[in-house]
């Protein structure tokens, strides 16, 4: 039996995490955690009996300890509880589904105790990635990716690593692939949240939209795969059946091929080495559109370039990068800003910000904060 911690129950990899824990015969939830989703976290605390559940915000977390005093679960809140959710003893794998830098915290949490790390959270490598790996190594823990890309590449390597040439990561481009910026001027948070192949929470759908959510993903796979930005190239591939491919010194190419369904790179990573039946759906290749690919237009999402910027800079720069875009998305999606201010701000936030190399995590948590800053104080 295996235990698992699942941290961002309630969001879109969360909920998908425990549709395949509930289809599998060997899975039990021992901690749940939300932000301040009270009521369908009360839902899943009945249905999943966890040892432990974390509200972050603190009255909602009084809310629920009242409603599930019936149960044997115990209500936690704040980053400590966050903390000791992915820290308990029982577990056997955390899965690390949290939206934000808020997720840097809790992953390093869990690699101390030597477990399997589950990552769906890219801020958490995008921010820390140095810090991480260094924890990683000292504490013999395991990183499984669960985003489509990196689950991909994590695939399609499989004991090949120092035969790597360059890894291509793909993009679906969007709602709005193809658009002018005259086009993009007056979209809405509604527009925007419309997402072509995925059915994802609001913040990473609006990253889809400015292709941030690749620029996240570029760091982010440098520092799960030791590879530098050259090695790296992105492809538009709107049908989103092909997540990444990996070509080796050979000039072959291995793709990873699926569905566009998040539920079959969570069970791999909660069954990895091993693969098992899962909820998701098969492919019908008769029925499939012609698979094409294309450049990202990266100077009108050119979210994506500050992306290669952020990294090339080093340090704390892709902290800037991060904790800028979560303050504009964040903007966006109250109105307060236009779609195409988002990269703007996020270029602003990475000008002003003076690069700290080698950071420790002191260093990247004022990044996060001054560029939240540097944005909400633009406006």
């Amino acid at each position: 039996m295996k235990n698992i911690a699942v941290l961002g129950s309630t969001g879109s990899i969360g909920v998908q995490t425990l549709d395949v824990i509930e289809h599998s015969k060997n899975m039990r939830v021992t901690a749940l955690t939300a932000n301040k989703n009270t009521a369908k976290l009360e839902d899943q605390i009945r249905r999943f009996s966890p040892d432990i559940a974390v509200l972050y915000d603190s009255e909602a977390a009084r809310d629920l300890k009242t409603r599930v005093a019936d149960t044997k679960t115990r209500v936690l809140s704040g980053e400590e509880g966050l903390c000791d959710a992915a820290a308990y003893e029982k577990n056997d794998t955390v899965v690390e589904a949290v939206s934000g830098s808020v997720g840097i915290k809790p992953a390093i949490a869990a690699i101390r105790k030597n477990v399997r790390l589950a990552l769906a959270n890219k801020e958490a490598m995008v921010c820390a990635g140095d810090i991480i790996n260094e924890k990683v190594q000292k504490e013999g823990a395991e990183i499984v990716p669960i985003d489509s890309e990196h689950s991909a590449v994590f695939q399609c390597l499989q004991n090949n690593r120092d035969r790597l040439k360059k890894i291509i990561l793909t993009a679906s481009g969007g709602p709005f692939f193809g658009k002018t910026k005259a086009e993009l001027s007056a979209i809405t948070p509604a527009e925007a949240l419309r997402h072509p192949n995925w059915d994802m929470g609001a913040k990473i759908t609006i990253d889809c939209a400015t292709l941030v959510n690749k620029g996240l993903e570029l760091i982010e796979a440098i520092r799960l795969f030791g590879v530098s930005a050259n090695q790296i190239e992105v492809l538009v591939h709107r049908q989103s059946i092909i997540h990444s491919m990996v070509e080796f010194v050979d000039n072959s190419v291995i793709a990873q091929i699926g569905m566009p369904d998040m539920r079959i790179p969570i069970s791999y990573a909660l069954t990895y080495p091993d693969r098992t039946e899962n909820p998701s759906s098969s492919i019908d290749f008769t029925k499939l559109a012609p698979l094409t690919f294309e450049k990202p237009d990266m100077k009108t999402f050119y979210g994506l370039q500050l992306a290669f910027d952020a990294i090339n800079a080093g340090g704390t720069m892709p902290t800037a990068y991060n904790g800028a875009n979560e303050a504009a998305v964040d903007l966006f999606l109250k109105e307060k800003i236009t779609f195409l201010q988002i990269p703007e701000l996020i270029e602003y936030a990475m000008h002003k910000h003076k690069v700290v190399l080698n950071p420790d995590l002191e260093s990247i948590i004022n990044t996060d904060t001054e560029a939240r800053q540097s944005v909400y104080e633009r406006i």
